[in-house]
């Protein structure tokens, strides 16, 4: 089939080269004719494993190509995907509409045949309805313009992977003709079996950001539970793997640690608040701004710790920072959890040295006062504390017995619950995690019980 991916940040490139390795011929469009240059040589515009691969393999086949033209979008196929970002509205938690209104606003004047938009922009319910109005208004073909809604479920990292193999499908549409486009489609990931949910519009625009608030909400709760645990000597690794085996909570997403950031949970979480205060409902969703705040006090009980280690002070000690991106196999540092701790233990007064595998340069792009380097074990040398803030599998792999020899003071935080505490502990390292106990506090699994 033919088809446009409108908007190719994050989620327009990857679906754009997951729809050509599905064999279909694809337009990509995007407003930035420099990141369309380089899309149209195979380079991705971000680092996501195997997208490279993926994008190349593609150009070369000639089932991928890329503009910066709506009419030539128009004029190529009659299926156009809108992709573009929906962040968060300056001054306000509502999502900012701008992009998906520009592509709109711009696509409609060309749309002389029927065709069919498909929504995978994160957005509040309504907005199907709201353009669907809009193509009838002003594209030549009238309410032919269909408008369907068909929701992303990427994580960052493995986003081909979920691109390719998804666990679900769904599709919110309002006619059998609109579903059953999407169905070709999609039809060689449903030839695997994949889940098919069909479902009105609104309810498919309800899904993403349900999904998101729900992660969101599980997440900070084994964070509060992880302050909890430190109250009382109590173990929340312990904890949480008591809780996921119950099938009805299970254990994923439910792992404590420094909290969620990247470019959609957050803002995601605040932006269905906002639109249940417009529709009147805001109460019911009243608790997501609790979710908020136990995520962001995450972050502070971090410094809060550092501070602590340090003997109260921060002024002229030297911090290393582990991780850069919001989370690993990511170069995104957007809401990223760890630069946040690492500009605030800056701003008073530690020097702060950050290494990240890949988002360094967007990490110094976005906190240029903060020091960086890509060698992780010169990030040891000479510094007083270390923080383990974004987790990397190559940080699990490190030898603690060497890094013991090149720091002043052999103290750190695994803010990630991923690091082998013994295995540090035994090198002469102080380490320190939010809701797990130091071994001085579990002296009774040391004493012997006569039965």
């Amino acid at each position: 089939m033919q088809m446009t991916v409108i908007g190719t940040g994050y989620l327009g490139a990857v679906h754009a080269a997951a729809m050509a390795e599905l064999g279909h011929d694809v337009l990509g469009i995007d407003s930035d004719a420099a990141k369309i240059e380089a899309l149209a040589q195979g380079q991705a515009p971000f680092f996501e494993p195997a997208l490279p691969e993926l994008l190349r393999e593609n150009v070369r086949a000639g089932r991928l190509r890329f503009s910066t033209s709506l009419e030539e979008a128009a004029n190529f196929a009659d299926i156009h995907f809108i992709c573009v970002g929906t962040p968060q509205l300056p001054g306000s938690n509502a999502a900012d509409m701008v992009y998906v209104n520009a592509v709109a606003t711009g696509l409609a004047p060309y749309l002389t045949r029927p065709c069919l938009i498909i929504g995978k922009s994160t957005v509040p319910v309504g907005t199907a309805a709201r353009l669907s109005d809009l193509f009838a208004r002003i594209a030549p073909v009238g309410d032919q313009v269909k408008v369907a809604w068909n929701p992303e479920f990427l994580r960052e990292g493995f986003a081909v992977e979920d691109s390719l193999r998804p666990d679900r499908i769904v599709a919110g549409t309002s006619s059998t003709e609109s579903d059953a486009i999407l169905r070709a489609v999609y039809a060689d990931i449903l030839a695997t079996g994949t889940p098919y949910i069909t479902t009105d519009v609104a309810t498919a625009e309800l899904v993403k950001v349900s999904a998101n608030a729900f992660l969101a909400t599980k997440i900070s709760f084994i964070n509060a539970i992880a302050e909890v645990c430190d109250a009382v000597g109590a173990d929340v690794l312990t904890l949480a793997d008591a809780l996921g085996y119950d099938t009805r909570i299970g254990r994923r997403f439910l792992s404590p640690g420094l909290g969620f950031g990247g470019g959609c949970l957050g803002k995601d979480l605040r932006a269905f608040q906002a639109r249940a205060d417009e529709l009147g409902v805001g109460n019911a969703l009243a608790f997501l701004d609790k979710v908020d705040e136990i995520n962001t006090h995450g972050r502070d009980r971090t410094i809060d710790l550092a501070k602590e280690m340090l003997g109260g002070s921060l002024i002229d000690r030297r911090i290393t920072v582990l991780g850069a991106a919001f989370k690993p196999n990511s170069d995104d540092v957007r809401d990223s959890p760890s630069l946040y701790v690492a500009e605030r233990l800056r701003r008073e007064g530690a020097a702060v040295l950050v290494h990240d595998p890949e988002a360094v340069p967007n990490a110094r792009a976005a906190f240029p006062k903060l020091a960086y380097t890509t060698d992780a074990i010169e990030a040891f040398r000479d510094t007083e504390l270390v923080l383990h803030l974004t987790e990397w599998r190559e940080y699990q792999g490190l030898d603690p017995s060497v890094l013991f020899t090149m720091v002043s003071a052999p103290l750190l935080i695994d803010a990630r619950h991923t690091l082998d505490p013994n295995l540090w502990r035994s090198a002469g390292w102080t380490l320190r995690a939010i809701g797990r106990p130091a071994p001085a506090t579990r002296a009774l699994e040391q004493v012997p019980v006569a039965i």
